[in-house]
């Protein structure tokens, strides 16, 4: 085989390695797993997400147990024991009998009681709808941390996947260069620096590609451990990546929706109410309470003057509870409580504000990722053009080969920030949502429709 020739092969060699390498050319197997169905699996399977299931539902019994306190409680008694008493009397001619009589007493009872006027009933009430909602909303945050968590992490699989293709492919590209090298010196065309130098970047990228591997084992083992499954294969994105139309609406229009929706922002609002119902609770101690109570009990020999009797008593009432002294108590609870209120309300106000500069976060990544795929695209296909270029410019003797090593390496680092910078635009896509309170699996499924 000629100079020209092995030139030539090499040449050829390289592009098509480096073709191979694109990362919109490789496609997942038959098995692989889709977004949607990872989410899926996610809901079933991931931990995290179970625990905020539990805790959310142990959290909406807080309306029944406010509730508890304004509703009738009941309760029932019975009692039997077996007595033996001793009684001294006057016997008939006045002297002293002692008597020793054996019998079983019996009291059964059913008593209730209503509040009518009980102001740390109402509060607790109010306080337990509160803290219900309160739940509620905290687990709508906890759904759209799980929707971000699942989409970040298959993205992450995905990148480092990527990583891995074109690591390995510039790793080949560069043995197959070295080879090429060495036998252009062996005939005399080459020089000793081409060979070093080709032989310095491949052992880098020997380096290279077992970092990319660690990493892939590392990111799909956490995908793995969401989904509750062993992860082996990805749907990658799929070809002709166009983004989505540009966030609808100005910042302050998505700020107002935050400001409304986003679940951390009303969980602390009820945080609040249920603050406030907590001063109202502990103030109640200086206030009266008014219940209806009423009893039934039937007694059978209930102590010893009535042992030999049976008897039924009923009974329906009002009972007035008047507060007087508790050893300042109920004002120290007040005072903590209402410290505990301003505590609530200065939270909910660092929570606004963290809300809102996250969302001016989200929404400037968004617009400016736009911009970011726009210009990498060009400079994927600017790369492409100059290791075409290149190659012609070997051929005629005007460049050497540390040049088309060159081409290759930029091109590669434009594919990897293409690839990386189409990832961040989902993910800020999904976060800028989450931020407005609006994430939910409806856009699962529309990022789902990226890949195949």
């Amino acid at each position: 085989m000629g100079i020209a020739t092995i030139r030539k092969h090499s040449l050829l060699k390289l592009a098509a390695r480096l073709a191979a390498a694109g990362l919109l050319a490789h496609a997942g197997g038959a098995a692989a797993m889709g977004l949607n169905e990872a989410y899926q699996a996610a809901l079933r399977n991931d931990p995290t997400y179970l625990s905020a299931v539990a805790e959310n539902d142990a959290g909406q019994q807080n309306r029944a147990l406010g509730r508890a306190g304004l509703l009738p409680s009941v309760s029932g008694n019975y009692s039997k024991s077996k007595n033996r008493a001793d009684v001294t009397a006057p016997g008939p001619l006045g002297k002293e009998v002692e008597t020793h009589p054996v019998y079983t007493s019996r009291v059964a009872s059913i008593g209730l009681r209503q509040a009518l006027i009980n102001f740390d009933a109402l509060a607790r009430y109010k306080q337990g709808a509160a803290q219900a909602d309160l739940s509620t909303a905290l687990f709508q945050a906890r759904n759209q941390e799980l929707v971000l968590r699942v989409v970040g992490a298959y993205v992450d699989a995905l990148y480092a996947f990527d990583q891995v293709r074109l690591a390995q492919a510039q790793r080949d590209m560069y043995a197959e260069q070295k080879n090429v090298n060495e036998r252009l010196f062996e005939k005399g065309e080459g020089t000793r620096t081409d060979v070093l130098e080709v032989q310095a970047r491949l052992q880098l990228a020997e380096a290279q590609l077992i970092e990319a591997r660690d990493n892939e084992t590392t990111n799909r083992t956490t995908l793995a451990g969401l989904v509750g499954q062993e992860v082996t294969s990805l749907d990658p994105l799929a070809p002709g990546f166009r983004v989505g139309a540009p966030p609808d609406g100005s910042f302050e229009t998505w700020k107002t929706l935050a400001l409304e929706r986003n679940p951390d922002i009303v969980a602390r609002t009820f945080g609040v109410e249920a603050a406030r119902q907590e001063v109202n609770k502990n103030r109640a101690g200086h206030a009266p309470r008014l219940d209806l109570v009423a009893s039934i009990s039937k007694n059978d020999s209930e102590t010893l003057n009535t042992y030999t009797q049976d008897s039924v008593q009923r009974a329906i009432g009002i009972q007035l509870t008047v507060p007087i002294y508790s050893g300042g108590y109920a004002s120290a609870a007040t005072r903590q409580a209402a410290a505990g209120l301003e505590k609530a309300k200065a939270d909910l106000q660092a929570q606004k504000d963290k809300v809102v500069t996250e969302l001016r976060k989200q929404y400037s990544a968004v617009l400016s990722g736009v911009a970011r795929i726009d210009a990498l695209d060009k400079a994927v296909a600017s790369g492409k053009l100059l290791m075409t270029a290149t190659e012609q410019s070997i051929k005629g003797g005007v460049r050497i080969t540390v040049d088309l090593l060159n081409a290759q390496q930029q091109l590669y680092a434009s594919e990897r920030d293409l690839a990386q910078a189409r990832y961040t635009y989902l993910i800020n896509t999904l976060r800028l949502h989450a931020a407005a309170g609006t994430l939910d699996p409806a856009d699962v499924q529309e990022v789902a429709a990226y890949f195949h």
